[in-house]
């Protein structure tokens, strides 16, 4: 039944977004503070539906049944456009006020900003970051911070509040079924993604701060452990809130290069705001002039985990299978991609915003940027990752690469990662090698020197 626009109840809107919990929710919180009813909706936006795969579907409709549990089954999943479904929740139940997180990445900003010509009062309070961007600026001239470093220094400087309680009375209108659309995505069977929510985001948490966190500092590029957190789909998806994280850190190394972790995701937040283009465009712009191959046969073997180079090959068997990389591999792959291949990164940024379930605008992004030589990148040399030489630093025991390339897991330790130096390393059809490596890296190097960019070649990391 219909509510009164009329109604004597004061009732406002909640809009979850990019904030799908209770705990440390601001904006919940001041949602709460001024009403004595709340109508909360997750609005399905066409745009994200289009662009995203099976995998990160199917985590995202997890993540909303855990969140309609802790809402006792009373989340509205609308689907539409946002305008319109804002304004007719507003006048079915004489609503006041949408009450939202402030979003900063250029899409949502912009959404938000149309919302609000529309004549909906949006209430923000609060971010998806511990400093919202664009606050940390140089002291100096208060312009924005363009290299990391600085910008650490100046975010820690700035700090940032302590976490919030979930709300203990939390009043909420019971939809009605109609407005209940949740989509019934599922991960295709065979395929394991981690476990979405609240509840999930903080077990993982407090396993991690009992276990790997320890070993953070050594244990972070090893991608045959379990040594790092694993939550950055729980921080996407705002299922937990970075502030939780950083309120639980001490001043030990291993707590501090984490805690730089955390400030890298808030860093690539800050350049993309002040630089809204950089989600799809390119920082440095020279950049554009360098030449590129066309994609073809070499990207589809990228893209399918058939390189012929174990290290990278198990790294996208990995995203394919687990819609998650592990954030050392996530460099030597987009390096081989823009470096050995000569494709843009766009191509595979577009690849990963597909397929990752922690997708993020802004570190997917600057990521590929970064790695590509065309992002942030202090560094006074061009990047050029060895796939060989990074498997056998970082995988040295050849787990990682065993357990998502079957065809090479007869093969022991170090030995893995050549499996062309091995009498039977091809014994199980794994791919020979789709270019040679070497001649690649000076390729690409002589590419940057017509472009003429002043980043000196530098040996193989």
């Amino acid at each position: 039944m219909i509510q009164s626009t009329h109604s004597t109840t004061k009732r406002n809107i909640f809009w979850f977004r990019r904030d799908l919990r209770l705990t440390d929710n601001p904006a919940l919180l001041a949602a709460i503070e001024n009403s004595e009813e709340l109508i909360a909706v997750f609005i399905l936006d066409e745009r994200l539906i289009k662009q995203s795969g099976s995998k990160r579907l199917g985590y995202l409709e997890q993540s909303l049944r855990a969140l309609d549990t802790s809402l006792a089954n009373k989340l509205h999943v609308m689907v539409g456009d946002q305008v319109e479904v804002l304004n007719s929740l507003i006048k079915k139940y004489g609503a006041n006020e949408v009450h939202i997180s402030q979003e900063f990445e250029t899409h949502g900003a912009a959404l938000d900003a149309r919302v609000e010509a529309s004549g909906i009062k949006l209430v923000r309070t609060g971010s998806p970051y511990a400093v919202a961007p664009g606050r940390v600026l140089k002291p100096s001239d208060a312009t924005p911070y363009r290299v990391y470093t600085p910008f650490y220094k100046g975010w820690c400087l700035h700090g940032w509040r302590k976490p919030v309680a979930a709300p203990k009375n939390l009043k909420l209108v019971t939809p009605d079924e109609a407005d209940r659309n949740f989509a019934d995505w599922k991960v295709p069977e065979g395929y394991e993604v981690t476990k979405a929510g609240e509840a999930a985001a903080l077990e993982r948490w407090k396993e991690f701060k009992a276990g790997a966190l320890a070993d953070y500092d050594t244990e972070r590029n090893n991608a045959g452990v379990d040594g790092t957190s694993k939550l950055s789909a729980h921080l996407t998806w705002g299922e937990i809130h970075p502030r939780t994280l950083l309120a639980d850190l001490g001043d030990s190394k291993a707590h501090d290069v984490y805690r730089k972790e955390i400030a890298w995701r808030e860093f690539y937040a800050d350049i993309l705001f002040n630089n809204p283009h950089t989600d799809t465009d390119y920082y440095a712009p020279r950049f554009k002039e360098m030449r590129y191959d066309e994609p073809g046969d070499k990207f589809k073997a990228w893209c399918e985990g058939k390189t012929g180079y174990p290290f990278v090959d198990a790294a996208m068997r990995q995203l394919l299978q687990e819609g998650w990389m592990h954030n050392r591999t996530r460099m030597v792959v987009a390096s081989f991609l823009v470096k050995d291949l000569h494709l843009e990164w766009q191509l595979g940024e577009r690849f990963f915003r597909e397929h990752l379930v922690d997708y993020d605008v802004a570190s997917n992004a600057h990521g590929w940027q970064w790695t590509a030589g065309c992002g942030t990148d202090a560094s006074p040399y061009y990047r050029v990752f060895n796939p060989i030489e990074q498997g056998k630093r970082f995988d040295e025991n050849g787990d990682y690469v065993r357990k998502y390339v079957p065809e090479l897991a007869h093969l022991k330790g170090i030995e893995i990662h050549e499996p062309w130096n091995v009498l039977d390393g091809y014994l199980k059809d794994y791919p020979e090698q789709i270019v040679n490596h070497a001649a690649e890296r000076v390729e690409s190097l002589a590419r940057l020197e017509e472009i003429k960019v002043s980043k000196a070649p530098y040996p193989e990391g």
